[in-house]
């Protein structure tokens, strides 16, 4: 039973790409054991887009670097309270305590290559991008047992992550709004293994090495996207962005993770710094909101109705320089509630370039 506690990372895409990151890197606390409370998360990180990247851009190719950062010392339960000691029970009724200490960095490079084109497809621009990931892991747990036995697994490393494609993102454009559709997956071509321990009192465990770099499944992703502009000259912006995730069954365990539902809002607004309007700051709050709406299937699922759940506040502050087509971003959410995962800190900064 894999050890519960993927960590995210992410994805997204552009300057106002689509959904980058297949990344995820995904700390997984290795809590080495097999019996974790954390469930499987999904691919898809709701703290990696920036407020506008969920619509499709003018006709051209793009280049956005996602640097993104996710930090946590919380590990919380089914009721959304902070865990400090797992109870642990092996498959010959074995039990073992153990306290919990909690350090968890995950730092996700995530270069997205995106070609919108001047092709209509039922009245929208159709577009298509591919997001490579590379992640550096961070795991530190000091797992101590009431005895004072315990497991410190503690590893860094930098590697590939895994890769999301997406060849389907359809993009309407009106007046005061615009609507997207992006249809892609998450091919598991990240770091990816297992091995077994031996645990006193609970035998030989089988658990994900605690360097994982990948997930270990497919997720097949959708995404519908709106954005409404009060004016014009769309210097202001509010939108939302709805993903919906489909996983399959995980390596070497007969799990497949529950479907997820993320929700992205927030809203922008451009302020120009210069008389000429060539430099233009943008700010604005942002937030996500992620929920796990099926069951985990397959006998290595544990509590597989006890669904886990994020939600984040936070705000995006960027400059654009119009005459080069080049846009960063910086922004920040920090995860207020969170139940049966991780709650922690994103921190994100992206160079976009249009070609």
């Amino acid at each position: 039973m894999p050890v519960d506690t993927d960590v995210l990372a992410r994805k997204r895409a552009p300057m106002s790409s689509g959904r980058l990151l297949a990344a995820l890197a995904t700390a997984v606390l290795a809590l080495v054991a097999s019996r974790a409370t954390a469930s499987e998360i999904g691919h898809y990180a709701g703290g990696l887009p920036n407020v506008r990247d969920l619509a499709v851009p003018e006709p051209g190719f793009y280049g956005v670097a996602y640097n993104y950062y996710y930090t946590t010392g919380q590990l919380n339960d089914s009721r959304g309270r902070e865990i400090d000691t797992l109870a642990l029970r092996g498959p010959r009724g074995g039990r073992l305590n153990l306290k919990l200490d909690v350090d968890v960095d995950v730092y996700v490079l995530a270069p997205a290559f995106m070609w919108v084109s001047d092709w209509e497809i039922l009245g929208a621009r159709y577009a298509a991008y591919v997001t490579p990931t590379f992640s550096n892991t961070s795991v530190g747990a000091a797992l101590d047992t009431e005895t004072d036995q315990g497991i410190n697994p503690d590893t860094s490393q930098f590697g590939i992550g895994d890769l999301y494609v997406q060849p389907v993102w359809l993009g309407w454009t009106l007046e005061h709004f615009d609507f997207a559709f992006g249809l892609g997956f998450y091919a598991p071509v990240g770091k990816y293994d297992v091995h077994t321990v031996q645990l006193p009192g609970l035998g030989p465990v089988k658990v994900e090495s605690a360097d994982n770099i990948g997930l270990g499944f497919w997720t097949q992703q959708t995404q519908l996207a709106g954005y409404w502009y009060p004016f014009v000259n769309r210097a202001t912006a509010v939108g939302v962005g709805l993903t919906h995730e489909i996983n399959t069954k995980k390596r070497d365990f007969d799990l497949t993770p529950g479907q997820n539902l993320t929700l992205n809002w927030g809203a922008s607004q451009y302020l120009p710094l210069t008389t000429d309007q060539h430099l233009l700051m943008e700010i604005g709050p942002a937030g996500y909101d992620t929920w796990q709406v099926t069951d985990d299937t397959g006998s290595d699922a544990t509590s597989p109705g006890v669904h886990d759940q994020v939600h984040a506040v936070g705000a995006q502050l960027g400059l654009t320089y119009v005459p080069w087509n080049l846009a960063m971003n910086f922004h920040w959410f920090y995860e207020y509630a969170a139940t049966n995962r991780f709650q922690g800190e994103a921190l994100g900064l992206s160079l976009a370039k249009k070609f």
